[in-house]
Parts: structure tokens; sequence; C-alpha cells
């Protein structure tokens, strides 16, 4: 007997024109500008030429100390700027969520809202309304503080190198913190029922319930968050430029890398804009989002376990 052939699959063309309009987009706006600017950072402008000199304008980002000092120091703010929201703003968005997915809190809709609110501003918004807040001159941060006998804790905190960044990586996460609040929120609401009321007929409640059993639960979605919060951070310029201004001021104490990224692609002041080199530190930017994204996805995501219910 001949063996029967094997029903052919029909081939769904419907995925495909689905997926194209997206994927068309995502290639005009992503991928074509990605291709380009690797590509510009290999070249250099040789009398009104791009000429290929290869990895030279990398050569010169890290071997001459008027690239390589600037880099250094925008990649060790621009970790530090990470890290300030590793620690502060994603705890704080974990803690809110836990708050308030409990059913005992009232009005946990409002303030929901509330902390959500400012993550829909816009950072010209923010930056300017905060730095009229902690202005020594005009500000309402020193009034505040002397209403509750603090006012001598007032420093002119974005004037002095020391503090500059580490206020401005406040604000940020005063304004972003709404987002992994309501991701963690959602997840704490995914988890059914039945594992609540299993853990409350054994003894657990409260914050061990939280601890024992819903943290373990959302740990892929505190992963995710991470993840988005690196991202996020290593492309960061807004705020910064708002703020304190292209210079990153004061003395470059606020500067990152995508500060550093404008004043060499396109100039400022007396800096004259150099497209290579800024396509060159484009492109570690890049690496460095990729190694950090790898890292996530190859040696933690692997190693967490999942639960489906």
């Amino acid at each position: 007997m001949t063996a029967e052939a094997a029903p052919k699959r029909p081939f769904r063309w419907h995925i495909g024109v689905f997926l194209a309009p997206a994927v068309i987009v995502y290639t005009a706006v992503m991928i074509l500008p990605l291709f380009g600017t690797l590509q510009l950072a290999l070249f250099r402008s040789i009398g009104n030429v791009q000429s290929f000199v290869g990895f030279d304008n990398f050569r010169t980002l890290f071997g001459d100390p008027n690239w390589s000092a600037g880099f250094w120091n925008a990649l060790r703010n621009n970790v530090w700027f990470f890290i300030i929201h590793m620690l502060v703003q994603n705890p704080i968005g974990v803690l809110l969520a836990a708050l308030l997915s409990s059913p005992r809190l009232r009005l946990a809709a409002f303030y929901r809202t509330a902390i959500f609110v400012p993550t829909v501003l816009s950072f010209v918004i923010v930056g300017f309304s905060w730095k009229l807040i902690l202005s020594p001159l005009w500000g309402v941060a020193p009034n505040l503080l002397d209403l509750v006998g603090l006012k001598s804790l007032f420093t002119p905190w974005l004037g002095k190198e020391a503090y500059a960044l580490t206020a401005l990586s406040l604000i940020s996460v005063w304004q972003f913190v709404g987002i992994p609040m309501m991701l963690i929120y959602a997840a704490l609401l995914s988890i059914p029922d039945e594992v609540i009321e299993a853990a409350e007929c054994d003894g657990i409640t409260g914050w061990a319930q939280f601890w024992k059993i819903k943290l373990p639960l959302i740990l892929p979605a505190i992963g995710i968050i991470s993840i988005l919060t690196f991202v996020g951070n290593f492309n960061a310029f807004d705020l910064i430029y708002t703020a304190q201004g292209a210079l990153a001021g004061p003395n470059y104490s606020t500067d990152i890398l995508g500060t550093f990224l404008y004043r060499a692609f396109f100039g400022f002041q007396l800096q004259v804009g150099d497209p290579n080199m800024g396509a060159a530190i484009a492109t570690m930017m890049f690496l460095i989002i990729l190694a950090g994204v790898c890292f996530y996805l190859f040696l933690i995501q692997t190693r967490l376990r999942r639960y489906q219910f």
C-alpha cells in the first residue's frame, strides 16, 4: 500500500497582509535609519567628499582625549542615571502597585490616576516646571521647606555638580514611576483568586503573602520593566536638554550619551557638528543597549520561572 500523501497546509496569506503595514513602517523609520547610521559611522568627510575610513572614527572616539573624555563622562553619568531608576523608581512602582491592589484601599482609582498623570506630560513642561520649583531665587521649594523647618537643607541642586544629575534622575523617577506601577498592578491582578485563597487557607496574609506568593509570580513582569528602564534611560535626552541645555551643565556634570550625541552630530555654540562622529557615538549607544538586552534575554529571562494559570 502506498502511503497517503500528507494534506498540504494552506498558505495563510492573511498573516502577511496584516503584518505588512507594521513591517513597512518599522523598516522605514527604524531599520533603514539604523543601517544608514552604521554606514555613516564608517565614513569621514574629507574635502566635502565622504570617504570610507573603516573604524577610524571609533579609534578617534576612544583614542583622542578631546572625544574620549567626553564619551566616558557621558557613559558614567548614564550608568548613574540608570542605577537611580532601578533602585528608586522600580521598587517604588512595585510598592505602589502592591498598595493599590489591596481591596481594602479606598479611592484606589483616584490614586492610580494621580500617580500616572505625570507620565503623559511633555518633557518640556516637566523640565521647566521643576527648574522653576528648585530655583533658589523664585522657586517654591525653599518656602515649602521653610514651612516644615527644613529650609537649611535646601541647596541649588540643579546648580551644583555633585547633585545636579541625581536631582534630574529623581525628577525623571517622579515623572515615570506610574509606568512600572501600572504594569506591576496589571500583573498582580492577573494572579488567580484561587492562589490567593489557598495562601490565606495556609495562614499567609498581608505582606507575607506578597513576598512569598505574589512577588515570585510577577518576577517576569519586573524583568520586562527592568529592561524597558535600561533601554529608556540609555536613550534619554529630552529632560536633560530641557532642564540643563545642550551643554548639560554645570560643567558637563549632567551630560549623558544623548546630549553628547546631540553636540557631536549637530554642533553647539563653538563646537562644529560632525555627522560621522555623531554616527559613531550613536552606534556605540546601539551596541550598549543591544548588549544589555541580550544579557537579559539569554542570561536572566531564561532562568525566570513562569507560571501558567
